[in-house]
């Protein structure tokens, strides 16, 4: 059988390019998890790639046919962001191994799905002062910069990812971004190749 590896952090913890390295990783052979959103692309992302971007109107014919596996909706300065993941049999576990990334809640959700045998948590950690500067640096980057969404999201994180959470799921291995991107990376690697 195999195994979702799901990536979970923090904002501007460096989940998504962890990501999408261990995606490039020939080696490992993963396939990509891709969740859906209705929150705007950004500048750089891709439909398919980062996300499924949908409107409101697809999120409910897909809750219609019963396909939403989770879903967790925001309140941000810019309306509801819903976010979830659907299965329309892009996923196949009896043939291959995924990554995925989400959120501690929808980790949980995952895992009520598809069972603790296929989902392993990969979470990745920064020290808030370090992820607060990488978030400003990339927040500058955009076309129109979201300063106070970024504040509420690095805000709201902090609770969403409480201690008490982390425990809730069963997450007992952390992954530290704080120095040398690479480390981390291949320490999620030399983990993952462990699994499989």
């Amino acid at each position: 059988m195999g195994k979702i590896f799901y990536i979970m952090g923090k904002s501007a913890s460096g989940k998504d390019k962890i990501y999408s390295e261990l995606l490039e990783n020939a080696e490992l052979g993963l396939k990509e998890l891709v969740l859906y959103t209705t929150r705007p692309i950004r500048q750089g992302e891709e439909d398919g790639k980062q996300y499924f971007f949908v409107d409101d109107e697809r999120l409910n014919q897909l809750r219609d046919r019963e396909k939403i596996i989770e879903e967790r909706s925001y309140q941000t300065v810019h309306g509801i962001w819903t976010y979830f993941t659907a299965d329309e049999g892009q996923i196949d576990l009896a043939h291959f191994n995924y990554v995925g990334i989400g959120t501690l809640e929808s980790y949980g959700k995952m895992r009520q799905y598809f069972g603790n045998q296929a989902m392993v948590p990969i979470y990745i950690e920064v020290e808030d002062g370090i992820r607060l500067e990488r978030a400003l640096k990339r927040e500058k980057k955009q076309n129109e910069p979201k300063y106070r969404e970024m504040c509420r999201r690095f805000l709201a994180d902090c609770d969403d990812f409480s201690e008490e959470n982390i425990r809730k799921e069963e997450i007992e291995r952390r992954f530290f971004n704080n120095g040398e991107f690479s480390d981390c990376r291949k320490e999620v690697e030399e983990f993952i190749k462990s699994m499989i």
